[in-house]
């Protein structure tokens, strides 16, 4: 009898030791399930949903003598910041979220920061390129796209190698994004003996640009950069190929990752996308999936490729789950520490966070890469790397009329 009692004491205890070894980590996050920016906003949900997946088919992040399970809370913010202000503050105090990530967009998250920091979460950022957040002396927030001042820098390089001459038109959203890059983009414009002879910010949700776009033809600018987000840069492009604008080279923000791109037909034809990833690159993983399989996970569960979007939403709960590791625990104090110590080649490239008082969590180890969409063999739209030239696939069409 004696026996039997030991035996099923011990049993307990082990399934008690077996609990406690297994917990629970809550990160909450919005996403842009409906409004303006649903399109890249679901694709980087996709690379949360697939990391979140991988990790806890494994067994969960493993750290400190623990397993931890991931789970998530999140909200639809519906492109909308006031519902960013109310989700992440409810995720916070009601959902008890341990870690955030950022919604989509630089304006959203330059709102979800306000209430992370004010609560001292960690908030990881993707979809988020505007540096001004992260020089406000924020202590939680960390960035994994590279800033935007060096968005359209790439594709001036680019465009100087190729054309030197050529006149520059800068149409572009008046949104935080794209005039945190389009302000530094003039000024090295310029800087590199570009004739800048048109600039015009449009208001966000412009559907009709004719009369933009009259303007540019008056101007006789050869090259157009600028852009915004899915919606209005998939349209500008329908209209300027409607307008046979007869231009050389073509280069918007965001809209020409998507997958969805293709769908333009010859409007997406020649143009070029700056782009924080492209499955061709060939990063040598120091930790966390090769590029080629974790594309062809992607691939598998959503029948579509990935776009760079979803590669930084995968990216960041890679870096997140390495910082735990190292914390050997889920302490905000100690992850911090962490992530300030971060200096590691994913297959998304290289992830490393300024420490600096004046730009804390500013990414300063991720580059920029062009991606153009060109035809294959078969005449089928594919994006083609481009530039820089060590990393290209293929080469610059220019022009591309």
């Amino acid at each position: 009898m004696k026996r039997a009692t030991l035996i099923s004491f011990l049993l307990c205890t082990c399934l008690a030791v077996s609990c406690l070894a297994q917990q629970t980590i809550t990160i909450g996050f919005t996403v842009s399930r409906t409004g303006a920016l649903n399109v890249d906003s679901l694709e980087q949900y996709r690379g949360f949903e697939l990391w979140r997946d991988t990790v806890n088919a494994s067994g969960g992040i493993k750290a400190g003598g623990k397993g931890y399970k991931v789970q998530f809370a999140s909200y639809d913010d519906e492109s909308n910041t006031k519902r960013v202000q109310q989700l992440y503050t409810r995720m916070i105090l009601e959902d008890k979220a341990d870690f955030l990530f950022s919604p989509y967009s630089s304006s959203l998250t330059a709102t979800a920061a306000i209430v992370t920091e004010q609560y001292e979460k960690i908030m990881l950022t993707t979809g988020a390129a505007e540096e001004k957040t992260y020089k406000l002396g924020n202590q939680h927030l960390f960035q994994m796209f590279a800033p935007a001042s060096q968005y359209l820098t790439a594709a001036l390089d680019a465009l100087k190698a190729k054309d030197p001459k050529a006149t520059v038109a800068f149409v572009y959203e008046d949104a935080s994004f794209s005039v945190a890059v389009v302000t530094p983009a003039k000024t090295y414009a310029q800087q590199l003996g570009f004739n800048v002879v048109f600039t015009e910010a449009y208001a966000p949700n412009t559907t009709d640009f004719s009369a933009l776009i009259d303007k540019v033809i008056s101007s006789k600018a050869t090259v157009l950069l600028g852009g915004g987000h899915y919606a209005d840069g998939s349209t500008l492009a329908r209209q300027l190929t409607g307008h046979k604008v007869p231009l050389k080279m073509i280069t918007l923000l965001v809209a020409p990752d998507s997958p969805q791109w293709s769908e333009l037909g010859d409007a997406a034809y020649g143009v070029i996308v700056p782009s924080q990833w492209e499955p061709q690159s060939t990063f040598k993983a120091e930790y966390g999936p090769s590029g080629a399989d974790f594309g062809n996970a992607y691939t598998a569960k959503y029948n579509a490729p990935p776009s760079y979007e979803s590669a930084g939403g995968y990216a960041s709960g890679l870096i997140l789950q390495r910082a735990i590791e190292q914390a050997g625990g889920i302490d905000t104090a100690k992850v911090t520490q962490a992530l300030n110590a971060t200096d590691i080649t994913t297959f998304y490239g290289r992830t490393r966070f300024s420490t600096q008082p004046n730009e804390h969590g500013l990414q300063v180890g991720h580059t920029i890469f062009l991606a153009q969409w060109q035809k294959d063999k078969s005449s089928k739209l594919v994006k083609q790397v481009v530039w820089p030239l060590a990393g290209k696939s293929a080469d610059l069409l220019y022009p591309i009329h």
